[in-house]
């Protein structure tokens, strides 16, 4: 029984924590749309450099 009371406070407290994180983002993109931009323009760049590296990792692990 406890353990499913504490089940529904932790699914409860994601919840919360997502929406404020939600809620943060929103106001972010509408106060600093230029701003946001440049950090998804980053983040993305700093997904491929990471990819363009794991492939050349694995291009010479085989080699």
């Amino acid at each position: 029984m406890e353990d499913d009371e504490g089940d529904m406070a932790q699914i409860e407290t994601k919840k919360v924590v997502l929406w404020g994180l939600g809620i943060f983002v929103a106001y972010t993109i509408i106060h600093s749309p230029g701003r946001s931009a440049e950090l998804v323009h980053i983040g993305f760049q700093g997904i491929s450099d990471a990819a363009g590296s794991i492939g050349e990792f694995m291009t010479q692990l085989i080699s």
